[in-house]
């Protein structure tokens, strides 16, 4: 059987620079090239922030993907080669979350469906990836929902804004403010797009950068030293500056409380979140009336604890891979009886048709037939086929499944069947 060979560049061994710098162009002109190579009979790829990975079935995979990895310039020191077995357990391992940098994380089961459908869409899958990819989309559902590998927040970003959420009741309709728009206040923003909230502020010094984090999430960017004004308007501050110093501090809140009452704010209270290191807001601010102040050290603790929670699940999830590979196994074993079975009915049923016309050719030399009559032969015939298969039909699937590729391979011999 044609089986699946696989490169792998993650985030274990490059960098974000190597892993930008392993591919060229987008997703689908890379699966056009590797498509057009003659070796290459299917093919997909797996594109995120943190990973490339190339899915090939092939006679010579290992071929492909090295002589491929060498073409990019692809240093040897970052790339992984994987053979059937490993191919397909890794990519069960990546749907579940085990293989990313926050165990458990649900994004990447959802990038895997998007760029699987990719390249069913651009024709450059078969019976072989379309099996694992849907085995794979099936085993990252299945520990989601079985296990509680992706439950409790472990990104500080995702912690902060759970908390927020927790505090108010909802974020639904809710006023945001972001500041900082480095790789915390990402992982705060991203956290964000999906609450339902009325608006997010983006504020950072270098304004391009906040601009290019507020496109990300449909909010708005805005000049840092103007930030007070719409903090004095918003329901939520969660701050995640690398500042040395205070940013928000308490003299700007007394002035930023003295204008959310002259507009009659009627969201009187205002939530700060301090996620930055060291702190962005002065811890005197919490005396402050109307204002909830939290910082790191808390959502480190509920970050940690959620994390060692995660972690004992992973063996739980491993069991659940372990089962679903078995089954895998066992599909492709049929898959491969199947082609051989399939051919060998097509082979009868050709024969069982130009049979079937010649015997009714020479009954009506002799007696005219009506409709019930061919439909008696059809029957009939039909009836004969199908039993005389039933037998080699499952002898032929034990085979599969007790990997005795000897045996069916004579039998495709045998019978000349073209399996292709």
């Amino acid at each position: 059987m044609t089986e699946i060979s696989s490169m792998i560049i993650t985030h274990t061994k490059a960098s974000i620079e190597d892993i930008e710098h392993a591919w060229h162009g987008t997703v689908d002109d890379l699966l056009r090239r590797l498509h057009s190579h003659e070796l290459v009979l299917e093919c997909a790829v797996l594109m995120t922030c943190n990973r490339v990975e190339v899915y090939v079935v092939s006679p010579k995979g290992s071929r492909v993907l090295f002589d491929y990895a060498k073409k990019m310039g692809v240093p040897e020191r970052i790339v992984e080669f994987n053979d059937h077995e490993e191919s397909v357990l890794h990519l069960m391992r990546v749907a579940c979350g085990l293989e990313s940098m926050i165990v458990g994380e649900d994004q990447i089961l959802g990038q895997i469906k998007e760029l699987y459908h990719a390249a069913r869409q651009a024709g450059v899958t078969g019976k072989v990836l379309d099996t694992a990819f849907e085995k794979a989309i099936h085993v990252g559902k299945r520990v989601r929902s079985e296990t509680r590998i992706n439950k409790g927040s472990v990104s500080i970003g995702s912690a902060a804004v759970d908390l927020a959420e927790d505090v108010l009741g909802t974020l639904e309709g809710k006023t945001v403010v972001i500041v900082g728009a480095g790789t915390m206040g990402t992982l705060v923003a991203h956290a964000l797009a999906h609450r339902n909230v009325s608006a997010i502020y983006v504020a950072n010094r270098t304004f391009e950068r906040a601009e290019e984090l507020a496109e990300e999430l449909n909010g708005f960017a805005v000049q840092y030293d103007e930030m007070n004004k719409y903090i004095a308007c918003s329901d939520v501050v969660i701050s995640a500056t690398s500042a040395p110093h205070a940013v928000i501090t308490t003299e700007m809140l007394q002035q930023i409380l003295t204008t959310r009452e002259n507009h009659k704010n009627p969201n009187r209270d205002l939530l700060l979140i301090d996620i930055a290191t060291p702190r962005d807001i002065e811890e005197t601010a919490s005396e402050l009336p109307d204002v909830k102040l939290y910082n790191i050290d808390g959502l480190k603790e509920i970050s940690d604890r959620n994390l060692q929670k995660r972690m004992q699940e992973v063996g739980r999830v491993e069991k659940i891979i372990e089962e679903e590979y078995e089954l895998l196994q066992l599909q492709y074993k049929r898959q491969h009886a199947d082609k051989i079975i399939a051919a060998l009915y097509s082979l009868i049923q050709d024969l069982r048709i130009r049979e079937r016309e010649r015997a009714v050719n020479r009954l009506s030399a002799k007696h005219t037939l009506g409709d019930f009559e061919r439909q008696v032969l059809d029957d009939l015939t039909h009836a004969i086929t199908n039993k005389v298969l039933a037998e080699p039909t499952k002898t032929l699937r034990n085979a599969a499944e007790e990997e005795d590729l000897d045996f069916l391979e004579t039998t495709a011999a045998l019978f000349k069947l073209d399996t292709k």
